[in-house]
């Protein structure tokens, strides 16, 4: 009799297929493919199809000879989590406006009085000025008035420039000054305003901008401005160059936007969090509540939307209403989310503090069994639901060479960080937190403010490196590597992946030590903690050290970093940790499908 063992994950459908002989299993082959739709909805039957059918073709087995295809209990883990921003810096009226363009020109700090540069020919001496130069004026025409300007008398100490010229002009000055260009929104920028621009060497930051007692300085601030001046002085923090102006109308304020509270409803007790409070006391409330029963958000705030929003995507993919859906586990993640500075004259962001939450729902058995029921009809295939996701992982996990229980196996995939641990009188406890690699891309594209998912899946998923001519670059761990052809030219300079033995390069301008540094901590964020609070509740006694083994398996543990950071942490309990190798040749792939055609086995022998 052959049997199927269907794996429906949040990213990945896999499939196990095995043949009954005798009182074992003998394992023709395995299939993976995309998972379609929300996890444990009826959109996943087309995954699963066309998973079992890959595996099947594998072995010229006939799909409507497989005997039984066993399916896991999957408990679902929504994608839409949420970046809720604790503050916002909002700029009223352009007060204050910070700027990094990629190419300013000069070096050095000016300051003066904010002048459009056609207005320079009638200025006489005795002021120092900062010019305006917009998208009308060529940079030639603008080199020679501030030059012919210079040489009259008037104080040209620096320029706000709307083309991409800044370096075209600094070098045709005969006295270069410090430029400040890309100022997309340049009739925004008052004229007659006190103004000061900074550009550091290259390879160097601002650091006159950078410091609130430095604007401050600068401007005459007394101790209350220089409050509200300290997002903007954050804001500028390893920038290359900056220009901050001051109008006397309008102010700037920090307001506390209304991220909500958390009630975390347990089965024994209640405890209520805000948002504000961080991650931290989040994730406290939610151990001090466990076993946790829901979560609701206060209404009418962002997380009670983000709550609400998972609820609702579930209610409309199966026949229940958003009131009967319940969340059985919360991560919270602190972060830093780019908001973007109202009032500021060329796109301008600040890093401010945010809370990432990813949610998991309780799993429906009832509507895993009318998956199965879909199926059977479409397929003409018998088709149950096998059991529980851990404890199947447990089972494929056992069949890592030079693996025994007792044992701990933990699950890491897209939407889930699974934990289970089998004793050695065969005992088996398991459970399931919400947040895995999904959560960590997602981090990865807020931190760095990108648009694209796919480039933060990438950036999670390849090791970086640096071009630093066109016949060498230096990866991420210092090593130089040489080639005897030439790199492509749109690679000169930049952060890339290597990708497939591909080049690709990062659409952003942040330093390759800080691209990898986001990376690493979003993975540590979530991985490293859910893993340890995973087999902190699998344990008896809490104490994850009663652990001796534990075994990583899923396909988030196919990661080039996260099982060595895993395993680090857990070395620190003096517990023995590694990725798995299912069947022997499956790697860290296939625990859960394994186990399910096991599991089978063990139940009909």
């Amino acid at each position: 009799m052959i049997i199927a063992g269907v794996d429906i994950g949040n990213a990945s459908t896999e499939t196990a297929l095995g043949s009954l002989e005798g009182n074992g299993v003998r394992f023709l082959a395995s299939g993976i493919v995309d998972t379609t739709g929300i996890k444990g909805t009826l959109q996943n039957i087309h995954g699963v199809f066309a998973s079992i059918k890959q595996a099947a073709d594998k072995t010229g087995i006939p799909v409507e000879d497989i005997g039984f295809v066993s399916l896991n209990e999957a408990t679902p883990v929504i994608g839409d989590v949420a970046m809720e921003t604790i503050t916002e810096t909002i700029i009223t009226e352009s007060t204050l406006i910070g700027h990094n363009p990629h190419t300013p020109g000069g070096e050095g700090i000016g300051s003066g009085i904010t002048i459009p540069i056609r207005e320079i020919p009638g200025t006489g001496v005795g002021r120092d000025y900062i010019t305006i130069i917009d998208g009308s004026v060529d940079y030639e025409e603008a080199a020679a008035v501030i030059n012919d300007a210079v040489k009259r008398g008037v104080g040209i100490k620096g320029a706000i420039v709307q083309r991409d010229d800044a370096v075209l002009i600094v070098n045709r000055l005969a006295r270069p000054i410090p430029v400040v260009d890309e100022v997309k929104f340049i009739e925004k920028v008052p004229a007659g305003m006190p103004a000061v621009v900074e550009v550091a060497r290259a390879g160097g930051v601002v650091e006159m901008l950078s410091n609130p007692y430095g604007i401050a300085t600068v401007f005459g601030l007394d101790p209350e401005e220089t409050k509200f001046i300290v997002p903007i002085a954050r804001a500028l923090i390893g920038n290359r160059s900056a220009v901050v102006i001051k109008t006397p109308a309008g102010d700037v304020t920090e307001r506390i936007i209304p991220a909500g509270k958390l009630q975390i409803i347990g089965e024994t007790k209640t405890i209520g969090v805000d948002i504000e409070a961080g991650s931290e006391a989040i994730m406290k409330a939610v151990l001090e509540a466990a076993p946790v029963a829901d979560v609701k958000g206060e209404a009418g705030t962002n997380v009670g939307g983000m709550l609400e929003r998972v609820r609702q995507t579930l209610s409309n993919l199966t026949d229940r209403l958003p009131g009967d859906i319940k969340i059985q586990d919360l991560l919270a993640v602190d972060t830093f989310n780019p908001q973007k500075v109202s009032g500021g004259v060329a796109e301008e962001f600040s890093m401010e503090n945010a809370v990432g939450l990813a949610a998991m729902v309780k799993s429906d058995r009832l509507q895993m069994d009318m998956i199965a029921r879909e199926l059977t009809e479409q397929m003409k295939i018998n088709v149950g639901v096998g059991g529980i996701e851990a404890d199947m992982a447990i089972q494929g996990a056992l069949t890592t060479p030079g693996v025994t229980s007792p044992l701990a196996v933990i699950d890491m995939g897209a939407g889930s960080t699974d934990a289970s641990i089998i004793k050695k009188n065969g005992g088996v406890k398991s459970i399931h937190l919400a947040g895995a690699g999904n959560m960590v891309t997602l981090l990865i594209q807020t931190e760095l403010g990108l648009d694209s998912w796919e480039i933060a899946e990438d950036i999670k998923r390849y090791p970086l490196a640096r071009v630093e001519s066109l016949f060498h670059i230096r990866h991420e761990d210092g090593t130089v590597e040489f080639f005897k052809e030439a790199l492509p030219p749109s690679t000169f300079a930049r952060t890339i992946l290597i990708k497939d033995r591909a080049f690709v390069p990062i659409p952003i301008s942040a330093s390759i030590e800080k691209i990898r540094t986001v990376r690493k901590e979003a993975k540590e964020k979530v991985f490293v903690t859910n893993s340890l609070r995973a087999l902190t509740m699998v344990t008896e006694t809490g104490n994850i050290r009663e652990i001796d083994f534990v075994v990583l398996v899923g396909g988030s543990a196919l990661d080039f970093e996260v099982p060595q950071l895993v395993t680090d942490a857990l070395s620190r309990y003096g517990i023995v940790a590694g990725r798995g190798n299912v069947r022997g040749i499956e790697g860290p792939r296939n625990a859960v499908a394994t186990g399910l055609v096991l599991n089978y086995r063990r139940e009909h022998a």
